[in-house]
């Protein structure tokens, strides 16, 4: 399994009531602390390079801290940024509810995996902005990634701002801080007006923000895929997502708490509730928290085509949530055919088996329709014995014998420190990350059938699981694929985003070459570069033709060839998932532009064609 890094986690805790009432009900008063934590470790497969966390308190008087905020990085992020918390809280003076640090009602937490190459302390979320007056201060953070900061940054600057960096977190955080200024501006005009000065004015404009204002200012420039969450140094709390619900977003709200979380399945495990107590945000919605602890929902923007994110299924979320573990053992149901006749229909002499671990559930939904396949078989083979008068006990003994033969072939090994060698040493290092268990198949008699989540790049197939699947001596190879050929870049916040890396593409392009259409190539580059100045409304993703002249099943074989080891014995077949497929076994999230190019923001197009212009001119892709 090819590890693919993707977009953030996001989890935030609103508590509503004071703090009082969680040490005397919970046995502690860092209960939403806590609460936190859980989630953030239950989301950390969505982002291993960096954490932060953020904290607002309530009604604190002048001259004392209300608004924290710690990040760290590394795998272990989350452990160094709680253990840095912990320790702070325990050299604070015993006054939790208004003097310990990190103790208030509105928490935040982050999980970072980079998808634009930028890495270091500043780039961790939260980020924040400080000001004097309370609802000034802001905490964002979010699972996104915007297309057109370009423009974003060109609105900014031309109303006289200097942001410090460019990129997107960064512009947002400035774009929705002049915002926030301008809201605040709002109601000092009218409180003013009402005679309020001082401390009294201050905490009527922080009563009296709204958030919804600043949102409806903001996204409507926003082009992405996006799950923005944010805390105002007021006490209001806030998550918004896409229109067309590209990145993922959840929320459970009882008398106590509002949760929202990027994942069901986070928010079921830390407060222990059924799935249909975890509601989805709305696309387009924001979910509000105000400072008196009032929660609304608000459709800032309409709700657009649905364009949820199908990889997210397939690969990226917990497979414990009910529906993407159904999901998954559909993905696997609907290989079943192709499977079958990569065998020859043979499944006595076929062994089936999965790369661990996340492509488990769909071998599961592959064997259980093999089954069905097979009872189906046995059935109409026991009817044709019956209808020639030789239905013995020993004919029906052979029938019933018949089975899907399933082996745990491959298993994780240890995760290798490949760092410390070089050239051929590192090569044969990363061969060994996966091993095998022998005696599962008969030598030269049975086929392997192995199936994985995903083929993007290739390079954990070629380097090391064809390499040991072949020394069981298989017959053949058939490696299948539970997610299509994946052919163009993301743009949305998952670390898929150079053309090269693709085997899909660099299949396409060898095939291009040996059927003498490498003018395709330089065509399709010129238009790209004819497009590069246009309005993102206006571009059309001219990459699609680089695959247009193939078949996915001369894509297909044209991988197998490219991704089999010279010295290999078998004969290897690999099978993909078709786009087809995949909205039948994940029907409520049909966004697939990563498989079909068809991305659902006009920024998808400008960014796959900037991709492709990039590999043709041999540089990487550039993207804020």
């Amino acid at each position: 399994m090819e590890l693919i890094k993707h977009e953030c986690g996001v989890a935030m805790v609103r508590l509503l009531k004071p703090l009082s009432y969680y040490k005397e009900k919970y046995g502690s008063e860092l209960y939403g602390l806590n609460k936190l934590y859980l989630m953030m470790e239950k989301e950390h497969n969505r982002g291993q390079e960096g954490a932060g966390i953020g904290a607002v308190k309530l009604d604190v008087a002048p001259g004392r801290e209300y608004i924290f905020r710690e990040r760290a990085e590394g795998s272990d992020a989350i452990q160094k940024v709680f253990a840095s918390v912990r320790k702070e809280i325990d050299a604070s003076v015993d006054d939790p509810e208004r003097q310990t640090p990190f103790i208030g009602e509105c928490y935040m937490g982050h999980l970072r995996y980079s998808t634009t190459g930028r890495s270091g302390i500043s780039f961790v979320h939260p980020f924040m902005r400080r000001n004097n007056w309370t609802a000034r201060n802001m905490l964002l953070c979010g699972n996104f990634n915007m297309t057109n900061v370009d423009e974003i940054f060109a609105e900014i600057t031309a109303s006289g701002q200097h942001p410090r960096l460019y990129a997107d977190t960064f512009i947002l955080l400035e774009q929705m801080g002049h915002a926030l200024d301008r809201e605040n501006e709002r109601l000092f005009e009218i409180h003013k007006k009402q005679n309020l000065k001082g401390l009294e004015l201050a905490a009527a404009i922080a009563r009296d923000i709204n958030v919804a204002n600043v949102l409806n200012r903001c996204s409507p420039k926003w082009d992405g895929g996006y799950v923005i969450c944010g805390i105002i140094g007021n006490g209001d709390l806030f998550a918004m997502r896409d229109p067309k619900g590209i990145r993922p977003a959840f929320y459970y709200a009882d008398d106590e708490v509002v949760v929202i979380a990027s994942e069901r399945p986070v928010i079921q495990t830390a407060f222990n509730l059924k799935a249909n107590q975890v509601k989805e945000m709305t696309p387009g919605s924001s979910i509000i928290v105000d400072r008196d602890g009032s929660l609304r929902i608000e459709q800032i923007l309409p709700e657009q085509e649905n364009k949820r994110c199908s990889f997210e299924r397939i690969y990226f979320s917990r497979g414990s949530d009910k529906d993407i573990y159904i999901e998954r053992k559909n993905l696997g149901k609907e290989l079943a055919p192709a499977v079958l006749e990569a065998v020859d229909y043979d499944l006595d002499h076929t062994v089936l088996s999965f790369i661990p671990n996340t492509a488990e559930v769909a071998f599961y939904g592959l064997t259980e329709e093999l089954e069905k396949l097979l009872i189906k078989q046995k059935i109409a083979d026991l009817q044709q014995l019956a209808a020639k008068g030789e239905l013995t006990e020993e004919k029906i003994d052979s029938v019933l014998k018949h089975r899907v033969r399933r082996e745990k072939v491959a298993i994780k090994d240890i995760k290798l420190r490949t760092f410390i060698a070089e050239g051929e040493s590192r090569d044969d290092l990363a061969a060994h990350v996966y091993d095998i268990t022998y005696g599962t198949i008969n030598e030269g008699i049975d086929n392997l059938v192995v199936i994985d989540d995903s083929i993007v790049r290739g390079t954990t197939l070629k380097q090391s699981i064809i390499r040991i699947l072949d020394r069981l001596n298989p017959k053949k190879i058939v490696i299948v694929s539970s997610s299509p050929q994946v052919r163009f870049p993301d743009c949305y916040g998952i670390d898929m985003s150079r053309m090269g890396e693709f085997i899909a593409f660099r299949a396409a392009m060898q095939l291009l070459r040996d059927t003498g259409r490498q003018d395709l190539i330089d065509e399709v580059y010129r238009k790209c570069k004819e497009q590069e100045n246009l309005p993102k409304e206006q571009i059309v993703n001219y990459v699609k033709e680089i695959y247009a002249p193939f078949s996915q099943d001369e894509l297909s074989r044209q991988i197998a060839k490219m991704l089999t080891p010279v010295d290999t014995k078998a004969e290897v077949e690999i099978i993909y998932q078709s786009i087809e497929g995949t909205h039948k076994a994940i029907p409520n999230h049909p966004g697939d532009w990563y498989f079909s190019g068809d991305f659902p923001t006009p920024g998808g197009n400008r960014l796959v064609n900037k991709a492709f212009i990039n590999f043709y001119e041999g540089q990487e892709l550039k993207r804020d």
